[in-house]
């Protein structure tokens, strides 16, 4: 936040709405994201990979399909759908539902569902193409682990504008966030914006919330059952929203 060389985010959280108080769950990388998709790190607290551990929880994708709506991970630099092993820059810990058994089972299902980035062009062509819920991860050099914060904001801002000009963002209210895993070892807090059509413009907020909080947003914009306790009792994120 305030960086020169992440102009393009800065720019985003000015037009849009930016959470100035949102914070991971813990360290490192991997429990977060089991949060943010089931609202459990599911006793994991290391980024294992999947055939060392597994989330064997229920995630937001069971409580998606219930309801009849589509969904979609989309994990840059995995070389082939439904991959549960690290590759080049592909880094298997930023793509929690390939530690869910309920997705993994299936390797039919999985493949259909854990999708090269690359496919993401041609899913965004139409409205009815892009999956309700779709989750992004940029491999280890655009999400800035590896490579400087200019990398990572160059690449948001050759992917954002594509994703808020697509059909399913310019002919319906949808919803784009954009956020990280994890921050500093010292309040773990992490730069969160709400943008696209159905966030709230110019707005900042700067309410306490967490993964958690995200989660049980998405939920209460659906009408879904909560997973946990832990996103049932989270703030909703709903004021930043139109």
């Amino acid at each position: 936040m305030g960086s020169g060389d992440a102009a393009y985010f800065n720019k985003l959280a000015e037009e849009y709405a930016v959470a100035t108080n949102y914070q991971a769950i813990m360290h490192p990388s991997l429990p977060n994201y089991l949060a943010l998709t089931s609202g459990t790190n599911a006793g994991i607290t290391s980024n294992c990979k999947p055939k060392d551990c597994r989330a064997d929880v229920r995630s937001i994708t069971d409580e998606v399909s219930k309801s009849s709506r589509s969904w979609k991970m989309y994990a840059e630099g995995m070389p082939a759908p439904c991959v549960g092993e690290n590759s080049g820059r592909y880094a298997v810990r930023h793509n929690p539902f390939m530690y869910y058994p309920s997705v993994t089972a299936d390797k039919n299902s999985c493949a259909a569902h854990v999708v090269p980035l690359t496919q993401l062009d041609q899913d965004l062509a139409s409205a009815s193409s892009l999956p309700n819920y779709v989750f992004i991860s940029p491999d280890l050099c655009n999400d800035t682990h590896d490579c400087p914060i200019r990398t990572g904001d160059e690449w948001l801002a050759r992917l954002v504008p594509r994703i808020l000009g697509s059909p399913a963002f310019t002919t319906r209210n949808s919803l784009l966030v954009v956020t990280w895993d994890e921050g500093s070892d010292g309040d773990n807090q992490v730069a969160t914006v709400f943008a696209g059509p159905a966030a709230r413009k110019g707005h900042t907020s700067d309410a306490a919330y967490t993964h958690y909080s995200l989660l049980h947003t998405i939920e209460e914009a659906w009408g879904l059952q909560p997973l946990t306790g832990n996103d049932r009792n989270a703030p909703s994120m709903a004021g930043l929203l139109k």
